[in-house]
């Protein structure tokens, strides 16, 4: 059968419950992905400030052909961005500059021009870039603490860098005429028991406030802050908590909450959390992650997790609120693949939520009849979605099934393999 038959007949099908796929389609057509660049060289970065990776992060694996370059990372997200259809961004790291220059530019030295060269690449791309202050991988991080640390020093350095990111997220932002998100994670914490959990805080919070209080032109950027559990070496307290930044953004309801799907406990879910805040916060960022026992950043898979973040996305309306960016660093296979995979499967999650009938569903609740409710869930986990999006990567010009797969191969044989 053809895809376009095979469509049809899937149109017909969920016809029957009410649901309009064409409508679904151009749902998804207007979907927003950010796809993050750190996938295809480790998050390594381009300062050449020989850092090695830390604040408690780690990719592993040793898959040749690994982005040594801006350029080749650029080319590389190119190639990846022939294979997923739909809008995509591109999330960029502070620790992604270039310069002409041969003199070191520290991260409290940043300048919008630093970026020019991804601005003009995503202007050819006809699509935008957010952003991220970098926290990690540096001297004065070496400690484990940056925005709350108890030298005055110390916090004044990582202060002039936040309010830099800012000013590049809306440079950004102004020059491709697409909204920037700047999102502050900071890896601040101690490894062992921690007697005094106020002051880190108190002293975040206090560089926090300097940080962002330049009024920037919201079209063209926002800020967000993101939480974590734990990390390697903040293993028992970490000061950027949950807690903390929800209790932040309430203060400055100008800010994003950012959610990374890999920052809570394994058996606590980002979409079990996401309906409640959104009573009570504008706007909210999503990190979709996959964890492994701890934040390890996979691959992202199509799993129950990454379906239920979406389903809430669709069922409680929030498509103009809540901003879906991917975050994992997988070298253990092709990067490309990896950006490919996870991106795919993000959409066609997203996409299975759009072909539910969220009204059918909402009403058989409403009314107590939860026979329907459950038994609707379950039959549509076998109702022909992947038609739809067979259909959907076709008349978007994209690989259908895993026909990319034979070009990325290519292209690691002509490109990758040479790199050494």
């Amino acid at each position: 059968m053809s895809i376009q038959k095979a469509y049809e007949k899937a149109k017909e099908i969920y016809s029957e419950l009410g649901v309009d796929t064409d409508k679904a389609l151009e749902l998804l057509k207007n979907f927003t992905l950010s796809v993050h660049c750190w996938q295809g060289d480790d998050v390594g970065g381009f300062e050449n400030s020989g850092a090695s990776l830390d604040g408690g992060l780690a990719a592993t694996g040793n898959y040749p052909g690994k982005a040594r370059n801006p350029k080749e990372l650029r080319d590389d997200m190119a190639k990846a961005f022939e294979f997923i259809p739909g809008i995509k961004k591109a999330n960029i790291h502070a620790m992604y500059l270039e310069s002409d220059s041969d003199k070191k530019i520290d991260r409290d030295e940043i300048e919008p021009t630093h970026f020019d060269g991804w601005v003009n690449w995503a202007k050819e791309q006809k699509t935008g870039i957010d952003f991220n202050p970098t926290y990690f991988s540096h001297p004065k991080a070496s400690d484990g603490f940056t925005l709350s640390s108890s030298d005055e020093s110390i916090r004044k350095f990582w202060v002039e860098h936040t309010k830099r990111c800012r000013k590049i997220s809306e440079y950004i932002g102004k020059q491709t005429g697409i909204r920037s998100l700047n999102n502050i994670w900071i890896p601040d914490g101690f490894k062992d028991f921690t007697i005094d959990k106020t002051a880190p805080r108190e002293r975040l919070m206090q560089s926090l406030d300097e940080s962002i209080s330049e009024k920037l032109d919201p079209a063209a950027t926002g800020d967000a802050v993101e939480s974590k559990l734990f990390g390697i070496g903040s293993e028992s307290y970490v000061v950027g908590s949950h807690e903390f930044y929800l209790c932040y953004v309430m203060k400055n309801k100008q800010l994003l909450l950012t959610l990374d799907a890999g920052h809570f406990h394994p058996a606590e879910f980002i979409s079990a959390k996401i309906a409640t805040i959104m009573m009570f916060i504008p706007e909210l960022l999503l990190h979709v992650s996959r964890p492994v026992r701890w934040d390890s950043d996979h691959v992202v898979v199509m799993d129950d997790e990454l379906l239920a973040i979406c389903q809430e996305i669709v069922r409680g309306d929030y498509g103009n609120r809540i901003n879906v960016a991917l975050d994992y660093f997988d070298a253990s296979i092709n990067r490309i693949a990896a950006m490919v995979i996870g991106s795919r499967n993000t959409l066609k999650a997203m996409l299975r939520a759009y072909l539910e009938p969220v009204e059918l569903l909402k009403k058989a609740e409403a009314d107590g009849d939860l026979t329907t409710r459950l038994a609707l869930l379950e039959e549509l986990k076998s109702y022909p979605f992947q038609s739809v999006w067979d259909y959907y990567c076709e008349i978007n010009n994209v690989p259908v099934r895993d026909k990319w797969l034979a070009d990325v191969k290519k292209y690691e044989n002509d490109v990758l393999s040479k790199r050494i």
